[in-house]
């Protein structure tokens, strides 16, 4: 009941102001349990979805959303069980991936719609990275259930991180037809049909979203951004210090030559204030202007 609301206000609300435009609704099916498995461009991935759909989808999201304390905690973790999402606990010696996978099957057992992104988070640059082969798979074996591959499109253009005003604009969502691997029935512990089975559901995603493949984990690709990013901002800094030291260095020369000036002890050549008026001499000639000079005086 609480899920029904919540989709005819934030769904209809997502749809009015958003207008997603969505290819392939006829592959869900009317009853019956099925995977959606989709690429994951933003936060917002898992509410457009269920927004096109008359079917309640559940997804899987972090406890800490159902556990923040005070009243925001409360509203957060009412407004994550109003939109259908279960809380996953990653602590434990296996974390998410076994929470997922039970969480999964529970959907799936009572015939509804279980979602989730193989990629396992959000892609950090909008291209497809490897899918982890241990949930997916393991919960479509164990459980028979078809696998719709979805594509997300323009989703994280909406909304990228750091901005908080979303733009007004049409994401797009593809759903592919479904995929029987009822050939591996019996063999979800193999991790060669693990990875086989996940390869050829991002293959799809791929071919629907029409993204940019990486043949790595999304998770490794934002270690490396982030191991990057603190580099360059290292560097930066060092670049930074220096230029700050040069100008004080330049700044204390400046400093000391105006004080050298004030007190006499600068460098001029004439101690007596007065620049020569021409060439510098030396040998005789200089011998005979100190002579000229001690006369005059």
């Amino acid at each position: 009941m609480f899920y029904g609301a919540m989709k005819l206000s934030v769904g209809n609300g997502l749809k009015l102001a958003f207008r997603p435009w969505v290819e392939g609704l006829e592959h869900v099916p009317a009853k019956g349990p099925a995977i959606l498995a989709s690429n994951h461009l933003s936060f917002s991935d898992s509410f457009f979805l269920p927004a096109v759909l008359d079917r309640k989808v559940t997804f899987i999201a972090k406890a800490e959303y159902f556990t923040s304390p005070g009243v925001k905690g409360k509203l957060t973790a009412a407004f994550f069980k109003g939109v259908g999402q279960l809380p996953v606990d990653r602590s434990g010696v296996r974390g998410a991936g076994e929470a997922a996978i039970r969480s999964g099957l529970e959907v799936l057992a009572r015939g509804e719609l279980f979602g989730i992104y193989p990629e396992g988070t959000r892609s950090p640059d909008g291209r497809l990275y490897r899918g982890k082969p241990g949930g997916l798979a393991r919960v479509a074996l164990r459980s028979g259930a078809p696998v719709l591959p979805v594509a997300m499109v323009d989703t994280e253009k909406i909304q990228p991180p750091g901005q908080v005003v979303p733009k007004l604009m049409r994401p797009g969502i593809r759903i592919g037809a479904p995929m029987d691997f009822s050939r591996y029935r019996g063999m979800e512990n193999d991790r060669f049909i693990q990875r086989a089975l996940t390869d050829e559901v991002m293959y799809e995603i791929m071919r629907l979203s029409g993204q940019e493949y990486v043949d790595m984990y999304a998770t490794a690709a934002k270690r490396q951004l982030a191991e990057e990013a603190k580099r360059e901002a290292e560097a930066e800094k060092a670049a930074r210090d220096a230029k700050d030291a040069e100008a004080e260095r330049d700044a204390e020369a400046e400093r000391d030559a105006e004080s050298g000036a004030a007190d006499g002890t600068g460098t001029d050549p004439d101690p007596g204030g007065r620049r020569p008026a021409g060439p510098r001499l030396s040998g005789p000639a200089a011998r005979r202007r100190r002579h000229e000079r001690d006369r005059a005086a």
